[in-house]
């Protein structure tokens, strides 16, 4: 086993102090620590690494999704140095994918495909009724991704490709869900995941091969502070508190937060 020690970011969430008049600023807050990283049980795993096309193109779209320029500044800055690194260390380089087929003729999505075999059956839905349709509809209209929106994403969603940063590599690992990621894992002994990607606080954590997805096979799942960004409304865009968030639930729910040099250097 090859490991190396690596700075991580953790959150101490104790003591609540009861004698405050808000117990929890009595906690220990964000530490940083040195711990092992088994480079040949770790991947990197890229999620949801997107071009969506431009705002003049799928305007709509691009209203509904505030984040989107901030993926394409992470891509075009971050992800040339952290996938050229972790390439050339003894990581591995996963990505996860979703909607469409701009990923199925890779190598390494037929992989997947391959030693996951059949699907699990669908999980059973319940049924929908007219009012439970006028629910979905008015969340549809009005809270995302909104009713004039919704034209440019149905029209704009099978344009959806990889970021040019972001294109599997040879036979890099492609997985469209916790199955299919699972199963590139096992192949390889792989039991810890570096996410980058987009978003933290809605898919890294919530969308098949997600954090939540991937503990439930016994993973631990990080993040890199500098390689992701967060879903922000109008009461958080300007601090990006959403990220801030995002990286304390990951902290204390999946894994640890690692800063992009301290990781680049120790692979």
């Amino acid at each position: 086993m090859s490991t190396v020690r690596v700075k991580a970011n953790y959150y101490e969430q104790f003591d609540a102090d009861y004698d405050l008049e808000f117990p929890a600023e009595g906690m220990g807050g964000w530490k940083q620590g040195e711990i092992p990283l088994a480079l040949d049980k770790t991947a990197l795993v890229v999620m949801h690494a997107w071009d969506i096309g431009e705002i003049d193109t799928y305007s709509g779209w691009w209203r509904a999704c505030e984040e989107v320029p901030r993926t394409y500044e992470v891509c075009r800055v971050v992800f040339p140095r952290l996938l050229a690194t972790a390439r050339v260390s003894k990581l591995e380089v996963f990505h996860v994918v979703a909607g469409g087929d701009y990923f199925k003729s890779y190598p390494g999505y037929l992989r997947a495909v391959e030693l996951t075999g059949p699907e699990p059956d669908p999980l059973p839905r319940i049924d929908r009724d007219p009012v439970l349709k006028e629910l979905n509809q008015f969340r549809s209209d009005n809270v995302w991704v909104g009713a004039r929106n919704q034209a440019d994403v149905r029209r704009g969603s099978p344009r959806r490709r990889f970021a040019k940063e972001a294109i599997p590599v040879g036979e890099e690992g492609v997985a469209e869900n916790g199955h299919q990621l699972f199963a590139l894992c096992r192949d390889v002994g792989v039991n810890h995941l570096i996410y980058a990607g987009f978003d933290l606080n809605l898919c890294l954590t919530s969308s098949p091969g997600g954090m939540h997805d991937m503990q439930k096979y016994g993973l631990m799942c990080s993040v890199i502070k500098e390689a992701t960004i967060a879903c922000e409304n109008k009461e958080t865009a300007r601090e990006e508190l959403c990220k801030e968030i995002g990286l304390w639930y990951v902290a204390l729910m999946f894994g640890f937060v690692f800063d992009l040099d301290d990781l680049l250097r120790a692979i």
